[in-house]
């Protein structure tokens, strides 16, 4: 009795059900590459627009709550004149998001780029239709009616949701859709802001994890399109225009070093202060729906003392950048802007992280400055300079998005003169927050939270640098072709070595050519279809089985191992599939993880130690 070919089902994923599709039967990587860079231009397009009708709509929110009229420009609310009555308008629209998150959906709480990593890492990038509609609506409404928050963190959410509707609305896979959620982040980011290629940085360091053309070419795509339409609608300018800045490199250097370590610190502070604000608001005797008009509360009291803290704020981040503000203002600001975002947003309402911590964190390195030049004269530091540099290594390493962050300083302004400092502070903050803070971000510690680890960091893959002739058994499992059955199973029984170590032998055939694999599984079928043994292995085993060759790479035949649901290749010569070279399991394939630990881990004295021990 013969069996069929090897006709296995592909693998399924056992967390999802799904079944894992066979390469064999795809359409081509360039086609599907062009397929995505067209969907990524339109989402880029639709992002855009996106973001303009936020900016727009915030504007609106911001003229009706703080100057009673209709109208949709983008104002500041610290030049009201409500006086005291500036107190409840916050709480208006506290208890608005905390009604829309309560009975809405609860993802529009929070600053956004978190609950989009979630849907990246472990809902297979899908997010809800209604994310799209209410998250951007609560953010507006957060924001005009005085929160501290930026428009960003809601923008990417935003952007990302389309993304993913269109990767739902089209046949896609989980990875095209991650790519397509991406897209539409990336363009969010690049339409506010005007700052295409941090946008871009930024979706590859915090939501894809990858840097393959597949991602990277619609990224860039839609990231320009939303760059274009930014253009189009606010005009080509940077986010601010700063005067002429003096970086004072290399003098200043010394001090952009104890500047770097003071951001490290600020970031990490701020991250445990604002989820130590969230665990107190979870410890209320009260529903949470309140909980958000309970923090803007506490923002009307501080809005009211220092109407600066109130909306977004890119005014007063370019009076700092510009140095217009005077050191007891910038100290005021620092303070009051970061206790009023951590109270807004432990509560849980709805805003970005971006421009406020941009604004405390500009203020912070501006004050700095200014406390050298007064310790120190001859200095002659610059507060924008020192703003701009605090400014992108305090977010940049509060998120690990340190590379994203220096570029993103940089568009902001356009001053190519701030890249060496950009660099020299945003990495040593990033190390000092590493070590306060290893296993998690400011973006990733509600999830840890959640029990759902994030791996920030990503790498080449092994199994696509190693070639199967490097791992691969080179002592062949093999059995004759017209070996019995029942001898086969009595040498197993009493752990013969040559056929007891290995799941699946090799059947070779009198000319020593492959002629089938056979596997545990097999001979207890074919003994209780055959119990006298007189059938060959030959017949018993799998016929026309799925090799792999010396010069393939171990990622291709690991692959082939998953979609046919088989746990061992032979390996076979290219000019002549039936001559047996080698043999590849699990051990060959996880040897090459090995190579890699060893790597990692295992220490090689050094040419100085050998000079040592030498004389």
């Amino acid at each position: 009795m013969k069996r069929p070919p090897d006709k296995q089902p592909p693998a399924t994923v056992a967390a999802t059900g799904t079944q894992v599709a066979d390469v064999r039967l795809a359409e081509p990587a360039q086609f599907r590459m062009v397929l995505m860079s067209f969907l990524a231009g339109g989402i880029g397009l639709v992002a855009g627009l996106i973001a303009f009708l936020l900016y727009k709509l915030i504007g609106l929110f911001t003229n009706l709550f703080f100057y009673h009229r209709f109208a949709a420009d983008f104002l500041s609310a610290r030049h009201n004149q409500l006086g005291w009555w500036v107190i409840p308008v916050p709480v208006i629209g506290g208890i608005i998001v905390g009604v829309m998150a309560k009975y809405g959906t609860p993802k529009i709480k929070g600053h956004g780029i978190p609950e989009a990593m979630e849907a990246v890492l472990f809902n297979r990038s899908r997010i809800q239709p209604r994310v799209a509609i209410l998250k951007p609506i609560s953010a507006a409404i957060a924001i005009g009616t005085g929160g501290p928050f930026g428009a960003e963190g809601p923008i990417i959410q935003t952007g990302g949701a389309v993304g993913s509707l269109v990767g739902q609305a089209f046949h896609t896979t989980a990875s095209e859709r991650k790519v397509l959620l991406a897209c539409g982040a990336a363009a969010g980011m690049s339409a506010t802001f005007n700052t295409p290629i941090a946008g871009v940085i930024l979706a590859i360091e915090l939501l894809l994890f990858e840097f393959k053309a597949r991602s990277f070419i619609p990224l860039v795509i839609a990231s320009t399109l939303a760059t274009a339409v930014h253009m189009q609608l606010l005009g080509a300018g940077p986010m601010f225009k700063v005067t002429a800045m003096d970086f004072g490199v290399p003098r200043a250097l010394p001090f952009y070093l104890l500047l770097g370590v003071i951001c490290g610190l600020a970031a990490v502070g701020f991250s445990k202060l604002l989820y130590w604000t969230e665990d107190q608001f979870e410890k209320l005797p009260v529903d949470e729906l309140w909980w958000p008009a309970i923090g803007a509360l506490g923002l009307g009291v501080i809005g009211y003392l220092v109407p600066r803290v109130l909306g977004v704020g890119y005014d007063t981040i370019g009076d700092i950048l510009n140095a217009n503000l005077a050191w007891k203002m910038l100290l005021v600001v620092m303070v009051a802007k970061a206790i009023a975002l951590v109270i807004s947003l432990g509560s849980g309402t709805s805003g970005g992280l971006l421009a406020p911590m941009f604004m405390s964190s500009a203020a912070m390195g501006g004050v700095f400055a200014m406390a050298v030049d007064k310790i120190f004269p001859t200095a002659n530091l610059s507060p924008g300079a020192f703003a701009l540099v605090a400014m992108g290594a305090v977010f940049g390493s509060a998120s690990r998005a340190t590379f994203a962050f220096i570029i993103f300083a940089f568009e902001i302004t356009r001053d190519y003169n701030s890249v060496l400092p950009l660099m020299l502070v945003s990495v040593i903050a990033d190390g000092m927050a590493m070590l306060l803070m290893p296993r998690a971000s400011i973006m990733t510690e509600k999830l840890a939270r959640r029990g759902l680890h994030i791996h920030q960091e990503y790498e080449t893959d092994v199994l696509q640098q190693v070639m199967v002739s490097e791992t691969m058994d080179r002592e062949i499992p093999a059995i004759p072709a017209s070996m019995k059955v029942s001898e086969l199973a009595d040498r197993i029984a009493r752990r013969d070595p040559e056929v007891s170590r290995h799941q699946g032998l090799l059947v070779l055939d009198v000319d020593g050519k492959l002629a089938g694999v056979l596997t545990r599984g097999d001979v207890m079928r074919a003994l209780e279809d055959d119990p006298t043994g007189t059938m060959t292995v030959l017949e018993a085993s799998t016929l026309d089985p799925v090799v792999t060759y010396p010069d393939e790479l171990l990622h291709d035949a690991s692959s082939k191992m998953l979609r046919n649901n088989i746990g061992r290749l032979p390996v076979v010569d290219r000019s002549d599939p039936q001559k047996v070279v080698g043999y590849l399991g699990r051990p060959g394939i996880m040897a090459a993880r090995l190579r890699r630990l060893e790597e990692e881990h295992v220490r090689e004295p050094g040419w100085l130690q050998h000079l040592k021990t030498s004389t």
